[in-house]
């Protein structure tokens, strides 16, 4: 008897050592919930957001990419009509030919006049504070309409552009009116804008460690050697970011060219980007089954280019740790 009571008395003395434990744990369990509920209520703004101004948009263009919608009358499901539909378009085939050259062309020399323009100011100078706001200003006003129409002005026949060029014995004519000409004023309009990859190119460039250059100098690397060897390999990460955002940013161009060509993405179909076409079937030939397909296929497209992106960055990003 005497073994099995102490074991007894052992088990109701633990017992009620837990029970506080037990309900401590109890105690805290609606604390967490007002916490969490808490969360979610602050949370529930940008839900309700995501869900109806994003999630929500993006499965009806899905659904409506599938069927003939006119914004007027039920959606009919056509299947991939739309898609067989837009590769034997023309027009669609024009639209992606004008969007390529300007991403291809207008991208890369908005990078390189930021990275040139960054690689000055991040050297100590007298009022750098004003140039850098001076130089990063365009890009909060460069997508207005209202600088869309101070450009068309600019580069319109007989304007200060159209002059500036007579004088010096070139004869070309307004770029807006000339299809030869007009999609590298929305090229020139994006270079403008340089001041958003500027600033992420300065903070970059304050990054890398100035004993770096000084051994390199002392080694008799000169400027170029020291910007290829040094720079480059150390602000690769934020060269790989500001590749893939204004990449991304390039194909999605619209205002400039509406507002460029006056709402025609023309002359010749010149500034028919892939935007603009997608604009003119969804609103005005009120085909939006159409358009969705297309908004669909730019998504895959920007994926695509993304995914790539990404896959080369193993071979010329250079982090702390080593290549990723």
């Amino acid at each position: 008897m005497g073994p099995a009571v102490t074991l007894v008395k052992d088990s109701l003395t633990a017992a009620r050592k837990a029970r506080p434990a037990a309900s401590a744990s109890a105690g805290r369990r609606p604390g967490r919930r007002r916490e969490n509920l808490a969360g979610y209520l602050f949370m529930s703004p940008w839900i309700a957001g995501f869900l109806l101004l994003t999630a929500g948009p993006m499965a009806a263009s899905l659904y409506f990419a599938f069927t003939d919608y006119n914004l007027f009358n039920t959606p009919k499901w056509v299947g991939l009509d739309n898609f067989t539909k837009m590769f034997d378009d023309p027009r669609w085939q024009k639209s992606v030919e004008v969007t390529a050259k300007y991403v291809v062309i207008g991208t890369p020399l908005k990078l390189l006049l930021a990275l040139g323009v960054a690689l000055l100011l991040a050297q100590s100078r007298r009022g750098q504070a004003f140039y850098r706001a001076a130089f990063y200003a365009p890009s909060l006003i460069g997508a207005s309409v209202s600088v869309g129409f101070v450009w068309r002005s600019l580069f319109s026949d007989d304007a200060i552009v159209d002059r500036t060029q007579s004088f010096f014995g070139w004869h070309v004519g307004g770029w807006v009116g000339n299809a030869d000409w007009v999609l590298y004023s929305l090229v020139a309009l994006t270079v403008w804008q340089f001041g958003a990859p500027m600033v992420i190119f300065l903070a970059g460039l304050k990054q890398v460690p100035k004993e770096l250059y000084e051994a390199a100098e002392m080694d008799g690397a000169g400027p170029l050697r020291r910007f290829w060897n040094i720079t480059l390999p150390m602000i690769s990460p934020v060269l790989f970011f500001n590749v893939l955002l204004e990449t991304i940013h390039s194909f999605q161009i619209f205002g400039s060219a509406y507002v460029v060509s006056n709402g025609a993405c023309g002359p010749a179909d010149a500034t028919l980007v892939y935007t603009c076409y997608l604009y003119e079937q969804g609103f005005k030939n009120a085909q939006m089954g159409f358009a969705a397909a297309m908004a669909w296929m730019l998504l895959l497209a920007v994926a695509l280019v993304t995914a790539v992106l990404f896959w080369s960055q193993k071979k010329w990003v250079h982090y702390e740790e080593g290549p990723r």
